[in-house]
């Protein structure tokens, strides 16, 4: 079914909500691949401090993530997308302007938080109104517009670079600009759930009056927060088998930040470092559409699976590798393990869950996600000078943990197979 020339899948908040993450995304990827460089070199931070700068992004991005649900069933969800952008482009500001470490750290918590707070709002907006069977390819072309972006922000990046000689901090600056572009975009989507004041009831009978009744006391801070961050009620045992797997496997996902900088260990300069982020970004959209679409057809857990393999492969390649040659190889390997994961594993979510569910479970899912990250950015972060000072025993952990992830769902995979042979069996 098309509707004026386009799938019927691909709604207005479709396209909206993908050139809003195509202009965010630009403007973080323009920061991104810089950042190592410039905590350890321009502010002069000790290697630790990039897997905790990340990690404590991370972190703030999670605690947002867990409570977006929730705060989305209770506010509008197009303003709350707004803000978690708006606040985006402030922290890139204030990474930019930083004079020391902690106040970069500070601004890319900011920044971070904005993306927790938008996440689970943004993501029930894009499948409103798209049946479950077509949700891969909605989240597939979501991702693809939003790494098209990642690929975009590099080269800007990497043109301001040259342009301002060499120098860090303007090409930081200038990342503001398509975030704040992004944040506009935002008033062109749709909520269908805002239907604006309730109408006034009807006056009813004059009734005798009644004693007042006490005021219910105002909930504390503490207990906002335990509501929101509370673990989603009423949801399938195949959603929590989904967020089993994404929060173990999270634990060993530590933040790209610490792969590009092992990438200038290996002896990539700034230069190369920019163009190896963007051959991965380039790679991770491509796969992003093909992942999705395989996904609906498919199934995601399959796909999912895949990506898997080929994150095993990139962080023990990383790791055992000195050539620069075979380490831009893995990169690209490791773009096919964020296409067949990042937007596979919610539109995995979104397929089971039904409306009314959808931004208590994304939200507490990607929360969830960012917590791990938070974990596993603050263990290689530590690790990272053990055995040479080069990355290299975090990124073989990581990689040895994947596979053993691997071969634990193959087997699942399998048994499951043959009980559902067995049942078939014993129905003829």
């Amino acid at each position: 079914m098309t509707v004026a020339g386009r799938p019927a899948w691909l709604t207005r908040n479709v396209v909206v909500l993908s050139a809003v993450s195509f202009s965010q995304d630009a403007a973080s990827e323009l920061l991104y691949p810089l950042l190592p460089i410039f905590l350890t070199v321009t502010l002069g931070a000790p290697v630790a401090v990039v897997g905790l700068v990340e990690g404590i992004a991370e972190g703030a991005a999670a605690l947002t993530r867990l409570a977006s649900g929730g705060l989305a069933a209770r506010y509008r969800r197009r303003p709350l997308v707004a803000v978690g952008y708006g606040l985006a482009a402030l922290g890139k500001v204030v990474v930019a302007l930083a004079p020391v470490w902690p106040v970069a750290a500070g601004g890319r918590a900011v920044d971070r938080l904005g993306k927790g707070l938008r996440g689970a709002p943004r993501d029930a907006l894009l499948v409103d109104g798209v049946p479950r069977t077509a949700r891969g390819r909605v989240f597939g072309v979501h991702r693809a517009a939003d790494t098209a972006g990642a690929v975009v922000g590099p080269l800007l990046g990497l043109a301001a670079y040259q342009a301002f000689d060499h120098r860090i901090r303007p090409v930081l600056l200038i990342a503001a600009v398509p975030a704040v572009v992004s944040v506009l975009l935002v008033g062109l989507a749709r909520d269908h759930a805002d239907r604006g004041p309730v109408p006034a009831a009807p006056a009813a009978p004059a009734a005798p009056a009644a004693p007042a009744a006490p005021a219910a006391p105002t909930p504390s801070l503490g207990a906002v927060l335990r509501g929101l961050l509370r673990p989603p009620t009423g949801m399938p045992q195949a959603y929590w088998r989904v967020v089993a797997l994404v929060t173990v496997f999270g634990l060993v996902n530590f933040p790209d930040a610490l792969l590009l900088l092992r990438l200038q260990q290996i002896g990539f300069g700034v230069t190369a470092v920019i163009g190896a982020y963007v051959t991965f970004n380039a790679v991770y959209a491509v796969a992003g559409l093909a992942a999705g679409a395989l996904a609906d057809r498919w199934g995601p857990a399959p796909v999912f699976g895949v990506g898997l393999v080929f994150f095993a492969v990139a962080y023990t390649g990383l790791g055992l590798t000195h050539d620069r040659t075979v380490a831009w190889g893995l990169v690209a390997g490791y773009g096919l393990f964020a296409g067949c994961t990042d937007g596979v594993a919610k539109a995995w979510v979104s397929r089971l869950l039904d409306g009314a569910q959808q931004t208590a479970g994304q939200g507490f899912l990607q929360g969830l996600g960012g917590l791990t990250v938070l974990v596993a950015g603050l263990w290689a972060g530590a690790t990272w000078s053990v055995a040479g000072g080069n990355g290299r025993l975090p990124l073989l952990v990581s990689g040895a943990a994947a596979a053993g992830l691997v071969a634990v769902l193959a087997v699942v995979a399998v048994t499951a197979s043959r009980r559902r042979a067995d049942r078939r069996d014993r129905r003829a």
